[in-house]
């Protein structure tokens, strides 16, 4: 073991509560994605409430349960992703930087908002099996985010989890302008003009939807290098996976909450889609445009966020660059 001068110094400043020994990456703002994730769960779970609880009682229920179910789940699995990136930040920083402290903490953190969504749910929606049915679906989704979050490279997550909701915030806002959008596009009095221009409508929510993932993501992305750099000089930056992963993920994530739907919500699905052959061609329709819209805001995000990383990138040095003066 060598003893040199001012190596207990540099090892005191990596081992710092900023940059503890190990990391490979600082998520800077998790404590505030995680409070703005949570709030975004109980948004959606009280506009469902509201709408199941106004609708008449039976079919009408059923249908709008099956129609609210996909926003919940996609804000349990977000929320369970940010409270778990939150607590596995926390724990790096206080107890020591491991892969498997850091994976417990967010199993953890995903579980107990899991537990809370499902008890959310269990007590202020009616008592049937459909409310269980969103209750447990909920709970997989916040573990599932939790499991997501425990990665050792918390940068990268936290910039989906940033991207994801404003992704989901941006397809509220959008739904305002559905109506002069169908207008824009030639909606009229005959089924396929309805039809093109529900086509088109779709379309320009997913392309825009993934450009604010993308612009989301790289921002994030671009903060966290920045205040990394600030902690460690000598921090290394992160590369181009690490954006297009950080650009897909909300478009991964969408298509992670239909297969989570498909699979916990498959008897709310079928109950919906048994009230009548409309309902069942309005199930099929919902979850294809679903999966559409997750593949173009997965594709469009990635894109983005490769391109605005390639445009920081500096000029590569050229072979025949003349020598320094210096080596003459």
């Amino acid at each position: 073991m060598s003893n040199q001068p001012g190596s207990s110094t540099a090892e005191s400043i990596d081992r710092s509560p900023e940059q503890p020994a190990g990391r490979t990456g600082y998520a800077p703002g998790t404590p505030v994605l995680a409070v703005l994730a949570l709030g975004w769960l109980a948004a959606m779970l009280w506009s469902t409430r509201e709408a199941i609880h106004s609708a008449a009682v039976g079919l009408t229920a059923i249908t709008l349960s099956a129609f609210a179910l996909p926003g919940v789940i996609s804000a349990a699995l977000v929320a369970g992703a940010a409270v778990a990136l939150a607590a596995s930040e926390l724990a790096a920083r206080r107890l020591g930087d491991r892969a498997a402290l850091r994976f417990a903490a967010a199993i953890g953190a995903g579980m107990l908002v899991g537990l809370g969504t499902a008890l959310a749910i269990n007590l202020t929606y009616a008592d049937n099996a459909t409310t269980n049915t969103i209750a447990g679906t909920s709970a997989a989704a916040a573990i599932i985010g939790g499991a997501l979050a425990g990665a050792r490279t918390p940068a990268p997550v936290g910039a989906v989890v940033t991207a994801a909701l404003g992704t989901l915030l941006f397809v509220v806002l959008f739904s305002q302008a559905r109506d002069p959008l169908f207008d824009l596009f030639g909606a009229g009095d005959s089924q396929a003009s309805l039809v093109g221009a529900a086509k088109w409508v779709s379309r320009t929510e997913s392309l825009l939807g993934g450009l604010v993932a993308g612009l989301l993501a790289f921002g994030y992305l671009t903060w966290a290098r920045r205040r990394a750099v600030r902690h460690a000089p000598d921090a290394t930056a992160p590369r181009w996976p690490a954006y297009l992963l950080a650009g897909a993920g909300p478009g991964l994530l969408l298509l992670l909450t239909e297969v989570i739907i498909r699979i916990g919500g498959r008897t709310l699905l079928d109950l919906a889609g048994a009230l009548s052959e409309a309902d069942a061609v309005a199930q099929t329709s919902m979850g294809t445009s679903r999966i559409d819209n997750g593949i173009w805001v997965l594709f469009v995000g990635a894109l983005t966020t490769v391109v605005l990383f390639g445009r920081t990138l500096g000029p590569t040095p050229r072979d025949d660059d003349p020598a320094d003066p210096a080596e003459d």
